[in-house]
């Protein structure tokens, strides 16, 4: 007979909201499990947005270097790719060793091993079935591959962290924020670059003027742009060059294809469907706005609901889970994310939060305001690059709506009048605030 333990909350997954529930349960009184297959930290920590931030900021370091000209300065400039990798290593694995401290010091039972459901209230890790008042699948997502010949000779994000050498071309396919990022990153690097996307520019679901200055921007560092078209399938050659052809016959060559064509719920072969959670067409476990599935024992947060996948959504989302089941307080919260800033970390960056102008349209008389410039910074660098700031503002109410940039520390920016923007800021409240000169986040408070 299999062994058998008793917990309060049985958490599967751990990452940044699996981690979160499960402390923040403890903190409560109850009594915790988690179970990770992999690595703790998910796919933020581990193969997302931290190592990902490490190699933008290496890629940056070429344009500092060619910056650095004008303002006096001469480097070397040479980089080496595998001093990049082993510090991003170092540093990742020093996360990931603070995730379990943090789960031990806070009394949560740490598992190592793959955890499937074995009925509403049951879980199993190895030999071993935990019985728990309530279950939750923070299980992430993963990358997806297009269904073509030869996609077993591409790569995804996960293997793009752990090359061994860097590629002299890539080929990126999709052009949603992971396809872009990595376009900046492999180019700031010395890598040549081509990216392949089925729309005429990228970023679909993004403010079309944002969308419009990052699709040139890819294009004027000198990422080849192949739009309007899709790779339908791949051969590989006797010296291992990658062979692909493109829906209009044309063929090309690169030493690498990466494919940035979306992420699906990581929720396969768990026992989610034998334990009656209704999934969604992707495979995602639908939930109402508390979390909870069609199973009443059974909850998810973060990117297994296929919904915003964000790091901070699925960090607030475990901690109002745990909020909601485990302390004193009598009223619930809902999961709701009615202002979430966002940001592409490209290079220039690009951020946003709010609605698009044509989401605003829809429902809304908008007022638009928008400015483009050259930086001081660049005034100099000789850099032709440029800032672009867009406000939707709702006319009757001059309530601001949305706000949107690409440039240079846009996501802090971003990220600190989002804050503004969320508690009912109008224009008019950005117009009487006096502009801290000289900087690029006044441009914010002199749209006129």
């Amino acid at each position: 007979m299999a062994p058998r333990k008793t917990v309060d909350f049985f958490v599967i997954g751990g990452g940044s909201g699996g981690v979160r529930a499960a402390r923040i349960a403890a903190t409560h009184g109850a009594t915790v499990a988690v179970a990770e297959e992999s690595r703790y930290g998910g796919t933020c920590v581990i193969r997302g947005c931290i190592p990902k931030k490490f190699f933008v900021y290496a890629a940056e370091f070429s344009h500092v270097v060619q910056d650095a000209k004008n303002y006096g300065w001469s480097f070397d400039g040479s980089f080496d790719w595998d001093t990049l990798r082993a510090g991003k290593d170092e540093r990742v694995d020093q996360l990931n060793s603070i995730y379990i401290k943090m789960l031990g010091d806070a009394g949560v039972e740490v598992l190592d091993g793959r955890a499937t459901i074995a009925s509403a209230n049951e879980v199993r890790v190895g030999e071993t079935v935990y019985e728990a008042k309530h279950i939750l699948v923070a299980t992430g997502g993963r990358p997806k591959k297009p269904d073509i010949s030869g996609a077993e000779f591409g790569i995804t994000s996960n293997e793009a962290f752990h090359l061994k050498t860097l590629p002299g071309h890539i080929t990126i396919v999709g052009a949603g924020y992971i396809g872009l990022e990595f376009s900046g990153i492999f180019r700031g690097l010395g890598v040549d670059v081509s990216l392949v996307h089925h729309r005429k520019e990228a970023l679909r679901g993004f403010d079309e003027d944002l969308r419009h200055e990052v699709t040139q921007n890819l294009a004027a560092s000198g990422v080849e742009m192949l739009m309007e078209t899709e790779i339908v399938c791949i051969e590989k050659e006797d010296d291992k060059t990658l062979r692909y052809q493109c829906q209009q016959g044309d063929w090309h060559t690169s030493d690498a294809v990466m494919f940035a064509t979306g992420r699906l719920p990581n929720t396969a072969n768990m026992g989610l469907h034998e334990a009656g959670v209704a999934l969604g067409e992707r495979g995602e476990v639908l939930i109402d706005h508390y979390g909870q599935s069609s199973v009443p024992s059974i909850w998810a947060v973060g990117d297994c609901t296929d919904r915003l996948q964000l790091t901070p959504v699925a960090i607030r989302e475990g901690q109002t889970l745990a909020d909601n089941l485990f302390s004193a307080r009598e009223e619930r919260t809902k999961f709701e994310h009615p202002v979430v800033p966002t940001a592409i970390f490209s290079i220039p960056c690009a951020a946003t939060v709010g609605l698009t102008e044509a989401e605003a349209r829809e429902d809304h008389t908008v007022e638009i305001y928008k400015t483009r410039f050259r930086s001081l910074f660049h005034s100099l660098s000789g850099r032709e690059e440029k800032v672009m700031i867009k406000m939707i503002v709702d006319s009757p109410t001059q309530r601001i709506l949305g706000l949107h940039m690409v440039g240079d520390h846009a996501a802090d920016i971003i990220q600190a009048a989002a804050i503004a923007i969320g508690m009912g800021a109008t224009k008019a409240d950005f117009d009487r605030t006096v502009a801290l000169h000289p900087c690029t986040a006044e441009e914010l408070v002199l749209m006129r």
